[in-house]
């Protein structure tokens, strides 16, 4: 089959009916990676993962008959691969600091021994999913080696515990049709389709990320789903570091989706001196990055998205919480449009393809609290940053991504330009997972958290309210009982809402600090409301110092001595008894 035209990314190859939708095809005499995405009669549609230069007419495209598949296995974290996961590290010391087209990189490295322990022995019986193996991967991560979904049967052949190379057999499978199947650390599978998976379970987890705006105001759930939209210097890749950081994930799989190069390379070289706060050992350890800059081939980049969600579902079926940041989705959307473009497609809003809706809810229903095949239990949770163009919200990729999510973290560039980081707009920001996870904050942090949180919410939507008040007449006219509303409100963001990613106390707070936090700003706003309702005015309450020193609680309270909170408490307690006189 010879390539009949060529645009971009996109070439046609005519004359042929031996394709097959999205299958993993060969372009051109340098065998660049392609997939069919159309088949019109005898003409079949490519999209071409590497730069098209110099491709002629003519040259040949050779089917391999399989779909685009990723090979998984050992090797995967703590490495760093491209859009269609080929190694960086590997192609650089083939081809130097550019990728070269056509460059042949094995995924994982063939050559390497691991500590293996098998399993299964002969005359077990397996089915799709079961794990077979166990192998240390990381220091923080024993890999667990499973049969392939579709494969299932009786073990005919198991090998000795040892040291094997990621391409050996470990057993061999007697299928039910009569098959012998060898079983090897690796398998692949089509990117496009979702690994099967038992049942998909409620969710109930708190995504614990140790930010007081995101766990007390807007909690996610292990599972859940969530955006990060904000316009350029909000802190959108800021907040997904401390994410991938600080949260109770056990994997997270980063995903730089057409972002600057200059931007990817700090977040690789952030990412590749950041320390797992809970283990002492290099975050890497339990990370894969995948890296694709805006100035590499525009399909890659759409199909970069569907490789990390693949290898996050790889690990999911271990038993594994993964956390998926894909920074940002408005790229991935770009490159949607920009091929949608070049097949000659109708346009919907703003030049974006009719489908965008659907291939975003597509990726993030890939999210989810599952039970999987082998009975163990494993979640991916989705937090995609997005990019509006001007930070207008009302843009199609925003709008469509709040269908599809179900916490919206607004980031306002006001907040970012006051440096009150992160700079998360607490009025038009929201989570819908609260009720899912009333239960865990019961069980685990308070019975009285979700009240208290409603407090401080309506306390800075009482500020909202007056501050158009202030604006129009100044604060100065205002009864003292709203002067305290504005004196709280603004103790709690400062004190509660703002946080400092780089004060060692301060970076991240257990639940239970954020509790303590939040009760200590309520039981001064009560006590300084039975103070006003006896004519104490508001000026005389700020020569107490007591609304400074509450809002350094966040520093001076260390996360392991808790019981300090009481002697914030008491002065609480002094402070109306000595202005109640």
């Amino acid at each position: 089959m010879e390539i009949y035209g060529i645009n971009g990314p996109v070439i046609k190859v005519k004359g042929s009916r031996a394709f097959r939708m999205l299958e993993l095809v060969l372009v051109g005499d340098m065998e660049l990676i392609g997939e069919v995405i159309g088949i019109d009669g005898d003409i079949t549609i490519i999209q071409v993962y590497e730069a098209t230069d110099g491709l002629r007419v003519g040259e040949k495209v050779i089917s391999t008959g399989r779909p685009f598949s990723l090979a998984m296995g050992p090797g995967m974290l703590g490495n760093i691969f491209d859009g269609i996961m080929r190694p960086l590290h590997s192609i650089e010391q083939k081809t130097g600091a550019f990728i070269a087209r056509g460059a042949k990189v094995d995924a994982l490295d063939g050559s390497k021994l691991w500590d293996t322990v098998i399993l299964k022995k002969e005359g077990d019986v397996v089915s799709g999913g079961d794990i077979i193996a166990e192998l240390p991967e990381t220091p923080l991560i024993k890999h667990k080696v499973m049969a392939p979904p579709d494969v299932s049967g009786t073990v005919t052949f198991a090998a000795a515990n040892g040291q094997y190379k990621i391409n050996d057999c470990l057993c061999k499978v007697m299928t039910g049709d009569g098959r012998e199947v060898e079983l090897t650390m690796t398998q692949q599978w089509a990117i496009r389709t979702p690994r099967p998976i038992d049942k998909r379970m409620r969710i109930s987890k708190l995504f614990v990320t140790g930010q007081r705006v995101i766990d007390t105001l807007f909690p996610i759930a292990k599972g859940g789903t969530a955006a990060v939209p904000g316009g350029f210097g909000t802190g959108k890749t800021m907040t997904q570091h401390q994410l991938a950081k600080w949260s109770d994930a056990d994997i997270i799989v980063y995903i730089g989706c057409g972002e600057r190069g200059n931007e990817m390379t700090q977040v690789l070289e952030e990412f590749g001196e950041l320390i797992d706060p809970k283990s002492g050992r290099p975050l890497m350890d339990r990370t894969v990055l995948i890296a694709n800059t805006s100035n590499m081939p525009v399909a890659a980049r759409e199909a970069s998205i569907y490789t990390g969600i693949t290898i996050a579902e790889y690990y999911r079926d271990m038993g594994y919480d993964v956390a998926i940041m894909a920074d940002s989705t408005s790229r991935w959307a770009e490159a949607l449009r920009e091929i949608s473009g070049r097949l000659e497609e109708m346009p919907a809003e703003e030049g974006f393809p009719a489908y965008l809706p659907s291939r975003l809810a597509v990726f993030y229903e890939r999210a989810g609290q599952v039970k999987n095949l082998n009975g163990t239990d494993g979640s991916i949770t989705i937090i995609g940053a997005v990019s509006p163009q001007g930070g207008d919200f009302s843009e199609p990729v925003t709008q469509n991504t709040k269908r599809f999510i179900r916490a919206f973290f607004a980031l306002d560039r006001a907040l970012a330009y006051a440096r009150h980081y992160p700079a998360i707009n607490w009025l038009t920001s929201y989570s819908e997972y609260v009720d899912d996870l009333k239960k865990w904050f019961d069980e685990n942090v308070n019975e009285d958290f979700l009240r208290a949180r409603q407090y401080i919410l309506k306390l800075l939507q009482e500020e909202s309210n007056l501050m158009e008040i202030v604006k129009l007449v100044g604060s100065d006219v205002l009864p003292d009982e709203h002067k305290l509303i504005l004196e709280v409100a603004r103790l709690a963001r400062v004190g509660f809402l703002q946080q400092n990613a780089y004060h060692e106390v301060d970076t991240f707070v257990p639940l239970e600090k954020q509790y303590r936090m939040l009760k200590v700003i309520e039981n001064l706003h009560e006590a300084a409301k039975k103070l006003v309702a006896r004519g104490v005015t508001v000026s005389e309450m700020r020569k107490y110092n007591i609304f400074e020193d509450i809002a350094k609680i966040k520093y001076e309270v260390p996360n392991d001595k808790l019981e300090m909170f009481d002697e914030y408490e008491q002065r609480i307690e002094r402070f109306y008894d000595d202005l109640s006189v």
